[in-house]
């Protein structure tokens, strides 16, 4: 995937510009000619036209709403096939593998692969190589990661799934809508790209790469940098002109090879070709070098003949299957993210993931994963497996099925050959039956005729014999002496019963005497009338005594009422108005009392009365309801007292009176005691009425008890006369009772005597009678019999028994005769019975479900002889012929077809069952297939980690460790087919002398975490390159290292590359710049100063060391040697 030029907000880094110092940080305006030429960025509103045209021919880019038809035409002859115009080169033989050998990476190339800049890049191989970057804001967005991403597909890093066609190798392509950030201008994204690399021997001397010391060097380089080169054109020492196409067929380069990837947006997505020598795009300008590249790509001769390698063939046909490149990537544009061991402190990553890298590292990924798809075909194979046995099971369930339904039918052939034996047998057992029947019959049919006969003749003289005992002179007798039994036997009743009346009637007036004589005492002798009158007297005296007791009880009220009037005063309502009115007063009465002389006998009485009436008047005066009020308040109590006519106000102005008065009477305790008295003699008067009203009750009621004894005298008077009336009548029934009874038992007797003859010769006649009867029935049943007999005979239908039957009765007895001793005494029912039921079971077994398809006509007769109701085994019967006619036709008709389905089902079986055992066989074979593999991938993989821990101790040990291991498990196989196959890996080192391993994840310093996973890497990269050439590819390199800790582990990952010949290009971000400049042996700084501009700047390229001659001398040679 093309970079985004955004990507980089917000991360932004400090730059090392003057690492660019006198290379071409800072060129002529030739330079900038040529970027512009060869990227086509312009500013708005400038720009030559050949500029214009060039950008057209390089990329088909045009602004919006303009471009010629030019354009269109060089945009098809850039990215159109020129194998019409080009002739290309044919191999004659096939292409042979391992091409490149022992051949190390020298120059890359890159054409249309993100926004990176098409001029070639040297590389140094055997040391470490940092690729830098400076974009519009850090260093992000300058392209490293697809720089170096696009080296890894170059080198066949397996991680790319070339074997899946590599399909994300062409997310590499230019993207015109990630390359620009913003603007008005657009671009057109590339449909296919190429990225070159050429190899050479990493030990060959290169004629004239002498180290010459041109060009400036920076102030911060460090003694050992011998000089630095550019691409970006001419204007420094050591800038090397382009000339044209450079490469050499023969001399110092003779053995180079330039390998070219063609990378495509539709599949194939990646193509291959190679060619001796070095072969690469060079011109001058961007958009030459891109048609120059389609130029040089059509006359490559093709890899595979009459087709090109593809991607799959990549690493066989390169590399010779030998792994050339591992690397950790982070980034978007890799197609498998593995852990990165330098990404984060190493002890903060699981053992499962320290495995996962160091597979990555050393290939064992690809292997894990074959032993996945192993174990996913083995899976499969089981799951064939399993299907055949689903597939056999599911099949001989449906063939079960059918060959039920055959066997079903089969047996209801042979029971419907039963069914029709059997109704055969019922046929002849019928009519033998009935043949014997018919002899039965015509025996008896002559015998119930004579029996007839005799019981006629019986009959004829019980006839005459009753006749003879049938006279009425018996009957006669015995009536009239009913008659007269009937008439005494009334009278006797009558009699009894008029008696037994009588006797009641004395018994009840008897028990009344009692109770009336204890009444008829009380009355002490007197009659009725003077009792009453006595009665009349003593109701006088209780009225009187009544009355009296009236007037006590009102007296009594009216002294209450006194009492309570002398208590409360009678002036209490005129009190009551002048307290509302807020006026204070006393009552005259109150205020005013007699003296106690006065009041001591009534003689004083009537004086102190005297005095006060001629003072203030009688006791009727309204000075009994008058108040004395202040002299001041007298007009204000008169108009309160105005609603209380009669009231009377007494001041020390004088007396006002409201309306008349009454007599007065004054001194309130006077009053009070007055009262009193005169209660108590009201209350004696009262009680003396209530003692005279109780006595005169009691008078009463006394009188009442005598006169009620005196009227029980009369009753009892009564009572004695009717008694002695009653025991007369009692006397003269018993006398007339006593002459009847005689004559009732002589009445009973005659007529017993009478009854006994007539029931006798009543019972001789019923006798006769009963035996005429039994004659007659006799007569009659006999007669019924020979009926009976005779339709019986004719409803044996023997005419068409025989008919049915197709035969004689002879015939038929001999075919009963021939039958065993099972079925011998079988009956016609029986025989029926068996019939239906194996008729029914040849029903069921031929057609099992209600929905089964029946002939129409079988149906039909299926039906009306299944209807309910009366007479149906009659019509079961009657149709019985007919339904096994139709259906031993339609299974004759199914016959034939079953024994054809039949042999295909065994056919089926057969086939199906060599299918399984075919199946059960691989998944055999293939679980012991996956055994193997997986037990020589443990071994493979113990191998390459003792490999690995092998070379981690040495590298621990040679750069200042105690040594180090690993510990790997082996881990059991999982049982899910798409689960990778986890295994731990757990580093160990020393951290003194002699002392014992630690494991990795113990609290420790981050110089020493940072050690390790440096070196565990790089003993990863020696154990996966085989002892042959590798390059190992870092993203984000140092990104986790600690700043006192980066120089020092970039510098190992140098040392480590040159001692073991491992070529490390790690990516960095511009704060490690300062660390790895002076560390590396090869720095590559991308730039692209604006997001306005949608492709790189020409690379700076810086070389260091020992290799700094190499650097200038291979950028030389390929800039400028020519084809």
């Amino acid at each position: 995937m093309a970079e985004q030029p955004d990507r980089s907000a917000g991360s932004s880094r400090e730059s090392v510009a003057s690492l660019a110092s006198g290379t071409g940080g800072t060129g002529p305006a030739e330079d900038a000619d040529t970027r512009k030429r060869a990227r086509g960025n312009t500013t708005s509103g400038t720009g030559p036209a050949e500029d214009s045209d060039t950008r057209k021919r390089a990329r088909g880019n045009t602004t919006s709403g303009t471009g010629p038809a030019e354009g269109a035409d060089t945009r098809k002859q850039a990215y159109g096939s020129q194998a019409s115009l080009v002739p290309v080169e044919v191999r004659a033989t096939a292409p042979s593998e391992n091409v490149v050998g022992d051949r190390v990476l020298i120059a890359v190339q890159a054409v249309n692969i993100s926004r990176l800049s098409t001029h070639p890049v040297p590389t140094v191989p055997g040391t470490l190589i940092v690729v830098a970057g400076a974009g519009p804001k850090d260093s992000n967005g300058a392209g490293k990661s697809s720089f170096i991403a696009m080296i890894t597909a170059l080198l066949g890093d397996e991680q790319w799934r070339f074997a899946s066609g590599a399909k994300a190798v062409s997310e590499l392509l230019f993207n015109a809508e990630l390359a620009a950030g913003g603007g008005g201008r657009t671009w057109a994204s590339a449909d296919h790209g190429y990225i070159v690399g050429v190899f050479a021997a990493a030990d060959d001397p290169l004629d004239g790469a002498k180290s010459t010391g041109g060009g400036a060097t920076s102030a911060n380089q460090k003694d050992g940098v011998s000089g630095a080169a550019s691409a970006s054109g001419g204007g420094t020492a050591g800038d090397v002109a382009e000339e044209g196409v450079g490469g050499v067929r023969g001399g110092v380069m003779s053995d180079a090879v330039t390998v070219w990837l063609r990378v495509n947006q539709e599949a194939p997505h990646l193509e291959i070709r190679w060619t001796q020598g070095v072969c690469v795009a060079s011109a001058a300008s961007e958009a030459e070098r891109v048609t120059r590249a389609d130029e040089l790509w059509a006359t490559l001769p093709r890899s595979a003949g009459r087709r090109d390698v593809v991607a799959r063939d990549l690493t066989r046909f390169l590399y010779g299957d030998r792994v050339r490149c591992v690397s950790f990537l982070s980034t978007s544009v890799r197609s498998k993210v593995a852990t990165n061991l330098l990404s984060q402190p190493l002890n903060e990553i699981s053992p499962e993931r320290v495995f996962e890298a160091i597979a990555a590292l050393t290939g064992l990924d690809t292997e894990l994963d074959q032993e996945r798809e192993a174990r996913r075909d083995e899976h499969a194979k089981r799951v064939r497996a399993a299907r055949a046995v689903e597939l056999l099971k599911e099949f001989e369930g449906e063939s079960r099925t059918l060959l039920e339904t055959f066997d079903r039918r089969d047996r209801a052939r042979v029971r419907l050959a039963e069914a029709m034996r059997c109704w055969r047998g019922r046929l002849a057992r019928r009519l033998a039956d009935a043949a014997r029947r018919d002899e039965a019959f015509a025996a008896e049919l002559e015998r119930v005729r004579a029996t007839g006969e005799r019981a006629a003749e019986a009959v004829a003289e019980v006839r005459a014999e009753i006749a003879t005992l049938k006279d009425d002179t018996l009957e006669r007798g015995l009536a009239e002496a009913r008659k007269e039994l009937a008439t005494l036997q009334a009278r006797a009743a009558k009699l009894d019963a008029d008696r037994a009346v009588a006797e009641n009637s004395v018994d009840e007036l008897r028990g009344r005497i009692p109770s009336l004589e204890e009444q008829r005492r009380l009355a002490d002798g007197r009659d009725v009338r003077t009792a009453e009158s006595e009665l009349a007297q003593a109701r006088l005296r209780l009225n009187e005594a009544l009355k009296a007791l009236g007037v006590a009880d009102r007296e009594a009220e009216g002294a209450r009422a006194a009492l309570d009037d002398a208590e409360g005063g009678p002036a209490a309502a005129q009190l009551n108005a002048l307290a509302a009115a807020g006026l204070g007063a006393t009552g005259l009465l109150d205020a005013l009392d007699v003296a106690e002389q006065a009041r001591d006998e009534e003689s004083g009485r009537d004086r102190a009365g005297q005095a006060v009436t001629a003072v203030l008047g009688a006791r009727g005066w309204p000075g009994e309801h008058a108040v004395i009020v202040d002299a001041a308040d007298l007009a204000s109590a008169a108009r309160a007292l105005a609603e209380l006519p009669g009231s009377v106000l007494v001041s020390s102005a004088g007396v006002t009176v409201v309306g008349a008065f009454e007599a007065v009477a004054t001194g309130r305790e006077a009053r009070i005691k007055a009262a009193e008295l005169r209660l108590h003699r009201a209350r004696d008067a009262q009680e003396t009425a209530a003692a005279a009203v109780r006595t005169a009750e009691d008078g009463v009621a006394e009188a009442g008890r005598r006169l009620e004894g005196a009227r029980a005298a009369v009753q009892l008077a009564d009572i004695e006369r009717r008694m002695a009336e009653r025991r007369e009548t009692l006397v003269e029934l018993t006398e007339a009772l006593a002459e009847v009874t005689p004559k009732v038992g002589e009445a009973e007797r005659r007529a017993s005597t009478l009854d006994f003859r007539a029931r006798t010769r009543n019972m001789e006649v019923e006798r006769l009678e009963g035996r005429r009867a039994r004659h007659e029935a006799e007569r009659d049943q006999a007669a019924e019999q020979a009926a009976r007999v005779t339709t019986e005979r004719l409803a044996l239908g023997m005419d068409a028994l025989a008919s049915e039957w197709g035969g004689t009765i002879d015939g038929a007895r001999e075919w009963l005769e021939a039958l065993g001793e099972q079925e011998l005494p079988l009956t016609a029912e029986e025989w029926w019975r068996t019939a239906e039921r194996r008729l029914d079971d040849a029903l069921r077994d031929t057609f099992p479900g209600e929905d089964d398809e029946m002939p129409e006509e079988l149906g039909f007769l299926v039906r009306q002889r299944a209807e309910p109701g009366a007479g149906r085994t009659a019509r079961e019967q009657a149709t019985f012929p007919g339904v096994c006619a139709a259906l031993a036709s339609y299974l004759r008709g199914q016959e034939e077809y079953e024994r054809h389905q039949r042999r295909q089902i065994e056919t089926q079986l057969a086939t199906r069952q060599r299918d399984l055992t075919a199946a059960a066989k691989g998944a055999e074979e293939a679980a012991q297939s996956t055994a193997v593999h997986r037990a020589a991938l443990s071994a493979a993989i113990k191998a390459r980690l003792a490999r690995v821990a092998e070379e981690f101790d040495k590298l621990d040990t040679s750069y200042g460790g105690y040594g180090a291991t690993l510990e790997f498990p082996v881990p059991p196989a999982p049982a899910d087919p798409e689960q990778r196959w986890a295994w731990r890996v757990t580093p160990k080192w020393r951290r003194g002398e002699g002392q014992g391993y630690v494991p990795y994840n113990r609290r420790a310093n981050t110089a020493l975490m940072d050690e390790k996973a440096v070196k565990l890497v790089c003993a990863a990269a020696i154990a996966s390159s085989g002892g042959g050439h590798l390059c190992l590819v870092l993203d984000e390199l140092g990104r986790n290292l600690g700043k006192e800790h980066r120089r020092e582990a970039v510098a190992l990952f140098r040392r480590i590359g040159e001692t073991y010949g491992i070529t490390v290009i790690g990516a960095l971000q511009d704060d490690m710049e300062p660390y790895a400049i002076d560390a590396c042996g090869q720095y590559i700084k991308l730039r692209r100063s604006s997001d306005a501009m949608p492709y790189n700047e020409p690379p700076v390229i810086i070389g260091h060391d020992d290799h700094a001659e190499r650097v200038r001398a291979l950028a030389s040679a390929v800039s400028r040697q020519t084809v």
